[in-house]
């Protein structure tokens, strides 16, 4: 299993799979070897779909858990071991298509000046202020930050693309004293030892402390700054496809759904009960 393991590791550092995915998909071939109890290579087709029909009817594992245990599985009999008569798929995800909730713009001004130590108010600025994912924010790097052009420059992020968002004019100033006070060399927010980024753990407790501090209920996580983002753009007439460019997205449709979410949008739209004359 060990030289199964590292063939299948060479060739996911290949197609240059993120770390997290080597982990999922070694995962799901080690859970289908245990469940056999033996090795990977000697499991064939019919196994394989029925410990598939395992997972989903007797686990009862979520959709998305079963879909990254297909996937590991299927890259390593094709990939890996070169079976090519092994093909996998399950059907697609029926779910209830639920709105992420946005906070106003007061609400996020609320949230972001609650924290009271200035480098845990700029974390949660700049996530709100250029639309970052929350692993963009804890890798940016001091070179990233551009105040000539007012840019921020994203590197590797989703799918290994780069791209530029924009740089708060508001922010800057903030960003200057927390230099000034804690003087970062290489990465923006840096560990106690300088010599790696912050967990991505600390920017998701610094949000839920100022979410609670600032007694706001709406939404979950920290990439709810980021739906805000893209919402706000949208609701002060930025057009959808520099929003699309600003977020990253590879898709429009992906942008799109803020579409869904702007209410100053809906406060713009005259019902057609409306349009009755008043002596109705």
């Amino acid at each position: 299993m060990k030289e199964l393991r590292a063939k299948m590791i060479e060739e996911m550092k290949l197609r240059r799979l993120a770390p997290k995915t080597h982990r999922a998909y070694l995962g799901a071939v080690e859970g289908l070897a245990r469940f056999y109890n033996k090795s990977p290579d000697q499991i064939f087709n019919t196994e394989i779909k029925k410990y598939l029909i395992y997972l989903m009817e007797e686990k009862k594992v979520a959709w998305s858990t079963c879909n990254v245990a297909m996937s590991g599985i299927d890259f390593f009999y094709n990939k890996t071991l070169g079976r090519k008569s092994i093909s996998l798929s399950i059907p697609p995800r029926k779910h209830k298509q639920q709105l992420t909730e946005v906070l106003s713009l007061q609400e996020v001004k609320r949230l972001v000046t609650a924290p009271l130590k200035l480098k845990h108010r700029v974390m949660l600025m700049i996530t709100y202020s250029g639309g970052l994912r929350v692993s963009e924010l804890v890798n940016l790097k001091i070179s990233d930050i551009d105040s000539k052009r007012m840019t921020i420059f994203i590197r590797n992020a989703k799918k290994n693309k780069d791209r530029y968002t924009i740089l708060s004019e508001r922010l800057l100033p903030e960003l200057r004293s927390y230099w000034k006070k804690y003087h970062p060399m290489t990465w923006l927010f840096p560990n106690k030892r300088q010599c790696y980024p912050i967990h991505i753990s600390t920017p998701q407790k610094i949000f839920y402390d100022a979410k609670k501090k600032s007694g706001i209920t709406k939404g979950r996580g920290i990439h709810m700054l980021r739906h805000c983002f893209a919402t706000h753009m949208l609701e002060a007439g930025v057009d959808i496809r520099t929003i699309q460019q600003l977020m990253g997205h590879s898709s429009l449709s992906t942008t799109s759904r803020y579409l869904k979410i702007s209410t100053e949008r809906l406060r713009s739209i005259k019902s057609p009960l409306d349009l009755f004359q008043e002596d109705m």
